[in-house]
């Protein structure tokens, strides 16, 4: 399984970014997918899941939205209202089933590289 993210750049507080996750090496639309994030200095932490529902941590929700196409075999992770906080390196994920929330970094056993979005002040 290869998971490529890209998506990543530099943005004012208060913009928008769009993420996405290109996977390919088994059936898309069987497994969770996620996002995380690791910031510098800090643990990767979940930002948000999607498999029959969706999950988002409190520091994102009703800023950030996680979709999935599962034809193109792809996720995206649409951000909003960005803030300095938000800068971080975002990996995105496919867990090892569909089954659950997933928002612990061991439920997912393939990651992409990792895209770093930097939000300025």
């Amino acid at each position: 399984v290869q998971l490529q993210a890209s998506g990543g750049g530099l943005v004012q507080a208060g913009g928008s970014v769009r993420l996405s996750c290109a996977a390919s090496g088994r059936t898309f639309s069987s497994y969770t997918m996620g996002w995380f994030r690791q910031a510098p200095g800090k643990e990767r932490e979940f930002v948000a899941a999607i498999g029959g529902r969706t999950y988002y941590a409190d520091s994102v929700k009703g800023r950030f939205s996680i979709s999935r196409d599962n034809a193109k075999y792809t996720v995206y992770l649409q951000m909003h209202s960005l803030k300095p906080e938000d800068t971080a390196v975002y990996y995105c994920a496919s867990a090892k089933d569909w089954i659950g929330t997933k928002i612990w970094a061991r439920e997912y056993d393939y990651w992409g590289q990792g895209t770093l979005v930097t939000v300025s002040s």
